[in-house]
């Protein structure tokens, strides 16, 4: 079975070689018929402490590396520094 990716933003950055990743998914209520956005925190295993507050980040599920890290993040792209 593949494993899932999701897609989210650095919330957090003060762990060692770990990211706090918000995902966010939109739905059509059913009652409302209104679109909703939710959002859900992921922890993410960062190897190398690459990711930091503000980056586009996918993170792919994982066996369990701690209490609360299931998820690694594969690949992201950098926040955009306006000097």
């Amino acid at each position: 079975m593949p494993k899932r990716q999701l897609q989210g933003v650095v919330v957090s950055d003060k762990q060692e070689k770990t990211i706090v990743v918000r995902v966010e998914r939109r739905y059509t209520h059913p009652v409302m018929k209104k679109t909703v956005r939710r959002t859900k925190k992921y922890y993410a295993h960062d190897e190398t402490n690459e990711y930091h507050v503000g980056d586009i980040v996918w993170i792919e599920e994982r066996r369990p590396i701690s209490r609360l890290k299931r998820w690694e993040a594969i690949r992201g792209e950098k926040k955009k520094v306006v000097v």
